[in-house]
């Protein structure tokens, strides 16, 4: 597999699109705001010189070797349950590749925001619990990252088993990548695997200075396929391409927008930036999530997709409440007609048969964002409706189907839906990072070919 450092245009469009909301935090009125289908991918030139995945290291430099791989499991909690094991289960092809090789696996991961030390909501034991059950066998979870008990524990395993290190965010100096903590969480280990796409653009203790330290450092099945299909599908994809952008905010999504725009030949806009688009056209929007500092910068949006010639298409009707709650009151109204005091919530059918109608001649399509707060279920049919669309692209017509974001994937989860689409992304900011052209340090300090 090939890594690129640098792409010019890249799996970005993903899910750092809508790293920064949940999806009714999207939708929020001012007041309140506060494994699958597998497709043949196209090949594509690398800018820059190639990385080392494990497939490119011999048995004898795994088999019985100390193993450091870097997953990204921070899935989302509800307590102590697991609520979207996406990210877990995306990190098995890796683990098993290793244990089956000989080699002594422990995993490292954060899982959250600690702020001052350890605390119990971010321990990782219920990511060690899950990724047991999924290996069908033991992951013993290490009361540290660092420190003589860790170094015990996996100096004590045999070939074949599977460690998992407490949350590495327990410990400040992880973010700040200090060469001190770097060392101590290297010193256990022959090697390391960075397998955690969504953490790559981090120069974190865990993602870049353990390479200074572990030698050699390659990357994981993830995190190539992330970078590689991601890439291949946008630099070489088949067209038209089409990209689905949700999320709250049009001051986080701009650079995104103009990205997409050059790329691709239609956008569809969803969530709460809708809003402020039809502001920018003159429309009331009731109470309504906008962004009054970005009207300006919607209307030259939609002035530069007007000069090259691309869609942007935003709902025709709206599904409208006059509450932010699940049974608020509800009505359909055209985007035109939205009263005083009543807020948007959602697409109405209208607009998905449109979405439907432009996206049935796309060959590569992106999705990041719900269309609506799909928690509640007056307000699901949008998201749902689209998911379906593309699901049914890619399962009956061979479309190239992308879902990257939190919500979108825990919303094609939902929606029975996921093992239709291409690819399902477990990034973050990552996607943001390479779509803006900059370097992921957590690649660029991987080994060369």
């Amino acid at each position: 597999l090939y890594i690129s450092i640098t792409m010019k245009f890249v799996s970005a469009v993903l899910v750092a699109l809508a790293a920064s909301a949940t999806t009714t935090a999207a939708f929020a009125p001012a007041s309140t705001f506060g494994v699958r289908t597998q497709v043949a991918m196209p090949r594509f030139d690398m800018e820059l010189e190639a990385k080392k995945s494990i497939e490119d290291l011999s048995d004898a430099e795994l088999k019985g070797k100390k193993v450091l791989v870097r997953c990204d499991v921070n899935v989302p909690l509800d307590g102590s349950t697991i609520t979207d094991d996406t990210r877990i289960r995306s990190s098995i092809p890796t683990i098993e590749y290793l244990k089956k090789k000989g080699a002594i696996v422990t995993v490292c991961s954060h899982l959250g925001r600690p702020k001052d030390g350890p605390e119990e909501k971010f321990s990782l034991a219920p990511c060690a619990t899950r990724m047991a059950e999924l290996l069908g066998s033991p992951v013993t979870l290490a009361p540290d990252c660092i420190g003589e008990e860790v170094a015990k524990i996996v100096g004590a395993a045999k070939e074949g088993d599977v460690i998992m290190l407490e949350n590495t965010r327990f410990y400040k100096e992880e973010t700040k990548n200090e060469p001190g903590f770097v060392e101590k969480l290297a010193a256990p280990f022959d090697l390391f695997v960075n397998d955690a796409f969504g953490t790559a653009h981090r120069a974190h203790a865990s993602t870049e200075g353990v390479t200074k330290f572990l030698s050699p450092s390659v990357s994981g099945f993830l995190l190539a396929k992330e970078l590689e299909y991601l890439d291949g599908a946008i630099a070489n994809g088949e067209r038209p391409m089409a990209a689905i952008v949700g999320g709250s905010k049009v001051s986080s999504k701009i650079t995104v927008l103009d990205a997409l725009l050059d790329k691709c030949e239609k956008v569809i806009i969803g969530g709460g930036m809708v809003f402020t688009f039809l502001k920018a056209k003159g429309l009331n929007v009731g109470t309504s999530l906008v962004e009054d500092d970005f009207v300006e910068t919607a209307k030259e949006v939609l002035a530069k997709a007007e000069r090259l010639g691309k869609e942007i298409l935003l709902p025709v009707d709206i599904v409208i409440a006059d509450d932010f709650s699940p049974d608020a009151n509800t009505q359909v109204v055209a985007v035109d007609a939205i009263p005083d005091g009543w807020m948007g919530l959602d697409n109405g059918p209208a607009t998905t048969a449109q979405q439907k109608e432009a996206l049935s001649t796309c060959r590569t399509i992106i999705m990041n964002g719900p269309m609506g707060v799909f928690e509640f279920d007056a307000f699901s049919k949008g998201t749902f409706g689209i998911v379906d669309i593309l699901a049914d692209l890619s399962k009956d017509h061979g479309a190239i189907t992308i879902i990257g974001g939190g919500d979108s994937v825990a919303a094609t989860e939902l929606s029975g839906r996921a093992g239709d689409m291409s690819h399902i992304s477990t990034g973050g900011g990552a996607s943001l990072e390479l779509l803006e052209g900059k370097i992921l340090p957590g690649v660029a300090a991987l080994a060369d070919k």
